[in-house]
């Protein structure tokens, strides 16, 4: 199977418009695409058929075609009277009633299994946004510290003291962070429960 992220390398070193993406995020966007295509290859065969028909309802045709559908069984038993015959289901037409309450239901059902499905990738999509902030916390602390082990090293420089800095140098504790924002978030909702 072909990768689309060497492709887009491979055409852009031809000369196309597609620019040459750095090997870091390269990586970033093949993990990425790895992680939605693992979570559809985990999909059960019944999820898969749910996503089928999820996506078929969820189109303007589908509109159209239910539409048309009830137009056409309200029709017919307008008309069927007028010509004679026995109508199936006459006004106030309590069959119609009963098939589209099991349709919803069944919408409704098929609508939420999808839902389910798909938050499983959401939930993986922000785990991996968290890590990654997390690791961008400590190397962004990582580099604050060089650079003023740099200027206070550094002979041409004036060496001060930079309460900022230093505080920035320290990898933020990701308990500690977790804990500060539930506290804030305890006092917020104390304040707006408060009569």
């Amino acid at each position: 199977m072909a990768n689309p992220i060497n492709n887009a390398v491979r055409l852009s070193a031809e000369g196309s418009d597609t620019p040459i993406l750095p090997a870091h995020i390269e990586d970033t966007v093949r993990a990425i695409a790895q992680l939605h295509a693992e979570h559809h290859r985990r999909a059960t065969p019944v999820q898969r058929a749910v996503a089928r028909m999820t996506s078929a309802i969820g189109r303007p045709r589908f509109v159209g075609v239910l539409t048309l559908a009830i137009l056409t069984w309200i029709g017919l038993n307008l008309l069927l009277p007028a010509m004679g015959r026995v109508s199936f289901d006459p006004p106030p037409f309590a069959y119609l009633q009963d098939v589209g309450g099991l349709l919803s239901l069944y919408i409704t059902s098929l609508i939420l299994i999808t839902q389910r499905h798909d938050e499983q990738l959401a939930e993986h999509r922000a785990q991996l946004t968290l890590e990654l902030a997390i690791v961008t916390e400590q190397k962004n602390a990582k580099i604050i510290a060089l650079l003023e082990e740099m200027r206070r090293d550094h002979p041409h420089l004036v060496d001060r003291v930079d309460e900022q800095a230093t505080s920035m140098a320290q990898p933020a504790d990701p308990q500690a962070v977790l804990d500060a924002i539930k506290d804030t978030h305890g006092d917020i909702l104390t304040i707006h429960d408060t009569p």
